[in-house]
């Protein structure tokens, strides 16, 4: 169904952005990973079987995602599948009142700015796709539903900034989604559940027991939408039919 269609994975080098990209090359999909580090990039690209392609990509740089729109443009002409993977945590071991604005700011400019920089750089050659996706990784601990309990295992976990990027990416995947059906592009948000990476190596609670492969299974539903498919949605972490809270 998604043969010679073109998808690119932001932060594809590592954890479940790379087996997003493994996944989607597995399908059929000409897959450009996008990674801020050229040697690690073109190492993880040339790990997968499939056509994997490394595109160089800073998603807090616009001049790097300008770049990498050309350079897909040029090679394929079009994008079929966005998935902004890229993201971080800046306050690990740091008390909730102690967080500093430059934290927060830290952890906006890959988890929404750079998201925000990357559909703007993008949707002239998603709008030439017949079944255009945008899917943007989110988390539980950016529903702001359970963080309203104040006392669950997600408000307690004081990530401040990484919480309420993830919130304001929920808001931004909701926007596009409305903003972008007239173009019949479709936006949706995934989480993947706890799964041990790179990106949680640092926290003092539970990291989980998911493989990467568990986590890339919702993102990857969502990237192999049909056309008839839903947009607007939080779905995850065990299976598309999961609908996670806002």
């Amino acid at each position: 169904m998604n043969q010679n269609e073109v998808a690119l994975v932001t932060g594809g080098n590592k954890g479940i952005g790379h087996e997003i990209v493994r996944q989607l090359a597995a399908r059929g999909l000409t897959v450009y990973l996008g990674a801020r580090n050229p040697a690690l990039g073109a190492r993880a690209a040339e790990d997968l079987a499939g056509d994997v392609r490394f595109v160089q990509l800073d998603v807090t740089d616009v001049e790097s995602v300008a770049t990498a729109a050309k350079q897909v443009e040029a090679d394929s002409g079009r994008l079929d599948v966005l998935v902004n993977n890229a993201g971080i945590v800046s306050e690990w071991g740091t008390a909730v009142a102690d967080i500093t604005a430059e934290q927060v700011r830290t952890a906006y400019d890959v988890n929404v700015f750079g998201v925000v920089a990357v559909i703007n750089a993008f949707v002239p050659l998603l709008r030439r796709s017949p079944n255009a996706r945008i899917v943007n990784m989110s988390s539980g601990l950016g529903s702001v539903n359970l963080l309203s309990e104040l006392d669950g295992r997600l408000a307690t976990q004081g990530l401040l900034a990484y919480s309420s990027s993830k919130a304001a990416l929920n808001a931004l995947t909701l926007v596009y989604a409305s903003a972008l059906r007239a173009d019949g592009i479709k936006v949706n948000a995934a989480t993947p559940g706890l799964v041990p990476t790179d990106l949680n190596t640092q926290a003092s609670v539970p990291r989980g027991d998911r493989t990467v492969a568990d986590g890339a299974a919702v993102p990857v539903a969502l990237a192999t939408l049909p056309p008839d498919g839903p947009t607007g949605v939080f779905r995850g972490p065990q299976s598309l039919a999961d609908v996670a809270p806002w």
